[in-house]
């Protein structure tokens, strides 16, 4: 029998490692669908692109640093120490490391602990890490690049019914239901707002990310998701305007603050509060 504490150590070490290839995924899937763009609308405009493009993906070129192109070694690579060790700089030119590496690194080890102490062994914390993952690449590059990818978004949402085909989070007709509400709910929210002021409030991939938690975690988990993220993004925007770091036409990433709020229905959603923000929710 698999040991608890063991198991959740064990776990959070995984995440960290799974944190350090989200930090790859986060640095190059933007680059790579920006490569894909330019080379389908010279197809479309009947140009072929100049030489064979270098490769560029998930694996090739190895890891190096932006600023000077040093080749990053196995112990420069180290989940959080390395960073540590190298004091948030590049040991060839100095460059300062963006804090976001160690900070998504230890959100992966976080994830991963987290669906070992909830779920033990077993599908459910198998599919709570994927999807906690998951979550942790997609705010991450939402907040760099103002992007949702569909790359991440719709597999996610496969996956999240592939694993209620036994009931692992909710019943299976309400996580289909919860697929095509969070996409709608949002969808007309968007047109309406669009309709009333003439401008965008959101992006499409904010559709997707809340079919995918609604493909998760079903349909009575959206209203709860839908007012956390809410309250989570307008008491940060307001805090952004008033210290000056953003105006009020200043587009903010709701990515973010969807995927934490599925994070918390997931964990507290069965809790005496998240009953109550669900009810609240659902009668404003």
């Amino acid at each position: 029998m698999t040991n608890p504490e063991v198991f959740v150590v064990a776990m959070s070490l995984l995440g960290l490692a799974v944190g350090s290839f989200i930090n790859v995924l986060v640095s190059r899937l933007p680059r790579m669908m920006e490569t894909a763009w330019r080379v389908e609308s010279l197809r479309i405009l009947g140009e072929a692109p100049a030489g064979e493009p270098e490769r560029f993906d998930l694996i090739r070129p190895p890891s190096a640093c932006p600023a000077c192109g040093h080749r990053i070694p196995v112990l420069e690579n180290i989940p959080v120490v390395s960073y540590l060790m190298l004091r948030g700089r590049c040991s060839a030119c100095g460059w300062r490391i963006p804090a976001r590496y160690p900070i998504v690194e230890i959100c992966g080890a976080l994830v991963a602990g987290a669906a070992a102490m909830h779920f033990g062994a077993g599908a459910g914390a198998a599919g709570a890490c994927l999807l906690g993952w998951g979550l942790l690449a997609a705010s991450a590059i939402d907040i760099e690049t103002r992007l949702l990818p569909d790359s991440l978004t719709m597999p996610l949402l496969w996956l999240g019914l592939a694993f209620n085909l036994r009931d692992t989070f909710a019943p299976l007709q309400d996580c289909v239901i919860g697929a095509m509400a969070g996409y709608a709910v949002l969808w007309t929210i968007y047109h309406g707002f669009k309709l009333l002021t003439g401008r965008e409030g959101m992006g499409y991939g904010d559709f997707k990310l809340l079919a995918l938690l609604g493909a998760w975690l079903g349909w009575p988990a959206l209203p709860a998701i839908l007012l956390l993220a809410s309250l989570a993004g307008a008491v940060a925007g307001i805090t952004l305007v008033v210290r000056g770091r953003a105006s009020r036409d200043t587009p903010l990433p709701f990515g973010p603050y969807l995927a934490a709020a599925g994070l918390v229905v997931l964990y507290c959603g069965d809790t005496p509060a998240m009953a109550w923000l669900g009810y609240v929710a659902g009668q404003t």
